[in-house]
């Protein structure tokens, strides 16, 4: 079974020049005079009993003027780790993306350039399921770069149930869990009265209770992880990620999936350790983002209409978590969490988190509302990528394709 890993890594700026307007949002992008944690990343490759695999990591920049700095930078990092470390890895950045975009705009495939894009976490996430499919891989193994390997047997897991039978359901992906560095099973220790209305953090801990620690070791899941996730050729050449949603790509990626009729599992003994920075964003906009994953994820499934070859995914489905935020009272939950944490703000002195916290409840009346139906959109996405699959397997456009992302530059 052939396997490729990909790890995107996102970097910025460097600290001094900070963001400006334009630049795409990720939640702990490194800033290019710092080191980041890519290189502890792949060196914890080392760990692995089984190394006959491909690694590619992409090289994603918040800014197009620091594109070239960010290559050089990552290129370097992958240089220093590949003489320590013995597996093939390479690079995909934005030139070689230019180069792919060429290619198919030179074949009169110009209509299949938009769904590769490197910009925002959903288009990324769907090149970590392109390149396999260059390379011909069986499973596309999701990695981050602020993680490490600890799990001596790590690549063997990923292969030992992908593609079997469970009951009556064949593996078509499988996810892992992160090992927190403290070592703790729970999300947070500590949460402020806006957490405990909101809920997310409790609804998640069920969830993890029920789901990663407890037997069987392999079972249906309504949660991923997308730095810990494996997903069949089957699956990834014909469900795409979907741009659309603002974040939460992973658990959104696991509602399509399901909504083509292909099933996620989650093992329990595959787990990789977990070591991110601190988020950069205020509290504000982190719940501003979960707002409108949730807002647009139940347009999804409200949208939802009988297609030939789809399953319909309600909400239930999806319990305990993403499932309690999918329903009708989501905007109750929004207005009460967002009122305490406006509060919350004020009670330090902060007049304008407190203003934005606010702000929070009217945009999810307005903005975050999708103007089109999710479902829809989705359907339409789902047969341009499956045709950009097949077009792109085609021996010489897929040989090409290949000598660009094995070129020079990596």
């Amino acid at each position: 079974m052939k396997v490729c890993m990909v790890i995107p890594s996102y970097w910025a700026r460097e600290s001094k020049d900070g963001g400006r307007a334009g630049d795409a949002v990720y939640d702990h992008p490194t800033p290019l005079d710092e080191d980041g944690t890519l290189h502890r990343a792949l060196q914890s490759l080392d760990v692995l009993e089984d190394k006959d695999f491909q690694v590619v990591v992409i090289a994603a920049a918040t800014a197009g003027d620091i594109k070239d700095r960010v290559e050089e930078k990552v290129a370097g990092i992958i240089d220093e780790a590949s003489g320590t470390v013995d597996v093939d890895i390479k690079l995909f950045a934005l030139s070689h993306l230019e180069e792919i975009h060429s290619l198919l705009q030179s074949r009169g495939m110009d209509e299949y350039v938009p769904l590769l894009q490197l910009r925002g976490y959903s288009n990324i996430r769907n090149l970590c399921l392109f390149i396999p499919h260059i390379f011909g891989s069986d499973l596309a193994v999701l990695i981050d770069d602020d993680e490490v390997f600890e799990d001596t047997k790590f690549i063997g897991k990923t292969k030992e149930f992908i593609g079997s039978l469970v009951g009556d359901r064949t593996v078509h992906a499988v996810a892992g869990y992160y090992l927190q560095s403290d070592g703790d099973k729970s999300t947070m220790k500590k949460r402020s009265p806006w957490m405990e209305y909101w809920g997310q953090y409790k609804v998640m801990d069920e969830g993890f209770d029920r789901i990663i620690w407890t037997e069987p070791r392999l079972k249906k899941t309504p949660f991923v992880f997308g730095g810990n996730m494996i997903i069949h050729r089957e699956l990834f050449t014909v469900v795409p990620f979907d741009p659309d949603v603002p974040r939460g790509e992973d658990i959104d990626y696991l509602i399509n999936a399901r909504m083509f009729g292909f099933s996620f599992f989650l093992d329990n003994k595959l787990s990789i350790r977990h070591l991110p920075p601190s988020k950069s964003h205020s509290v504000w906009m982190q719940l501003r983002e979960d707002i409108y994953r949730f807002i647009y994820e139940r347009a999804k499934l409200g949208g939802q209409v009988e297609k030939e070859g789809m399953v319909r995914v309600a909400p239930e489905d999806l319990d305990p978590y993403p499932g309690r935020f999918l329903r009708s009272d989501l905007e109750e939950k929004i207005e009460g969490a967002c009122r305490l944490l406006s509060e919350e703000y004020l009670e330090q002195g902060d007049i304008a988190g407190s203003e934005e916290a606010l702000q929070n409840i009217e945009l999810s009346r307005t903005d975050a509302v999708p103007v089109s139906n999710p479902f829809q959109d989705l359907c339409e996405l789902q047969k341009r990528w499956k045709k950009l699959m097949e077009v792109t397997a085609r021996e010489g456009v897929r040989s090409r394709l290949r000598e660009i992302i094995e070129g020079e530059k990596g």
